[in-house]
């Protein structure tokens, strides 16, 4: 397999909030021989707040981030769902939007970038799973998690919408599909096929992840719901009843942890356990782990890099 290389695209919360996702992440390339040329050029992706508030600003932000990449030359991969949100609505709206892209190609003049839409951009699980492979990475477990009931919570960024998960998941080929179809329609149809389109309603990703470093995936109904993040300063008791749901529904269903691939989620399902208890009258207490740092996990990684220490509800028994 030749070497995959892409621009990490961190965001905000990696590089501050929670550092065990960073290193955690790093810690997963390095393993498996993956290339991240961190973006430090690049600024917040307007975390769905500055969207409502000015959104031309946020497309051009986004933008200028994607146009490092394509700079480049290489795929953007993020490590945030709301930040593969934000970054691929973006790319969405330039990509079949002319005149929009002319505005923000004229503000972006203004630094010496240009946006030319070269550069796909997928969550750094999806090239974990349809880049890497799984089987690669079962290969290259060297500590199983099958002594874990482990509880995938995809939150509702990566997986929604659902009619741009498909298109921005995967590399866009390099092919023409001429009228008719034919043999270059078959090409593009079988490699489409290998990517993951997510179902939002049936999400499989981090269960079949899971499996792959020999967990057992927790099936609970709460798998695909909202962590409550976006709203917790204006209604802390609705987030509060979120959060406190989804843990007690994959507490209910045997987990002994969670893993989540947005920071968002992660800081939110760890943090709130103990004022969320209190509002739904149950103790709660599940450590909940990003998906690198699970990875890292099995793949045999330091105690350093991985970054149990950091997590708040106590996971650092789970490198016994």
């Amino acid at each position: 397999m030749s070497k995959l290389k892409y621009a990490l695209y961190t965001g905000c919360t990696a590089r501050e909030s929670t550092p065990e996702l960073l290193s955690s992440t790093l810690a997963v390339a390095e393993k498996l021989g993956i290339e991240l040329v961190l973006l430090d050029e690049a600024s917040c992706c307007g975390a769905s707040h500055l969207q409502d508030f000015d959104e031309f600003l946020s497309l051009v932000l986004n933008a200028r981030n994607i146009c490092y990449a394509e700079k480049l030359g290489l795929p953007m991969v993020t490590i945030c769902n709301t930040c593969q949100l934000n970054t691929v609505m973006t790319k969405e709206r330039l990509d079949h939007d002319p005149k929009m892209r002319d505005r923000v190609n004229e503000k972006l003049a203004e630094v010496g970038l240009e946006y030319k839409g070269t550069s796909s951009v997928r969550h750094f699980l999806y090239a974990l799973i349809d880049d890497y492979g799984l089987e690669n990475i079962r290969q290259k477990v060297v500590k199983p998690l099958s002594h874990f009931n482990i509880a995938p919570f995809y939150g509702c960024h990566n997986i929604r919408p659902s009619h741009i998960h498909y298109k921005h998941n995967m590399p866009q080929p390099d092919l023409e599909v001429s009228e008719g179809g034919g043999e270059v329609a078959y090409e593009v149809e079988e490699l489409m096929s290998k990517y993951t389109h997510e179902n939002p309603y049936v999400p499989t990703s981090l269960d079949r992840l899971i499996e792959a470093l020999e967990g057992n995936a927790v099936d609970y109904e709460s798998k695909n719901k909202c962590c409550g993040f976006h709203v917790d300063l204006q209604a802390p008791k609705t987030s509060n009843a979120l959060s406190g749901t989804a843990l007690l529904d994959a507490i209910d269903n045997n987990a002994d942890l969670m893993v989540t691939p947005c920071p968002l989620c992660q800081l939110n399902m760890d943090l709130k356990q103990d004022s969320a208890g209190k509002q739904l009258g149950r103790d709660i207490e599940l450590p909940v782990l990003h998906m690198p740092q699970m990875v890292a996990l099995a793949l045999g990684c330091t105690p350093e890099q991985i970054g149990l220490k950091y997590n708040v509800t106590k996971a650092t028994s789970l490198l016994d």
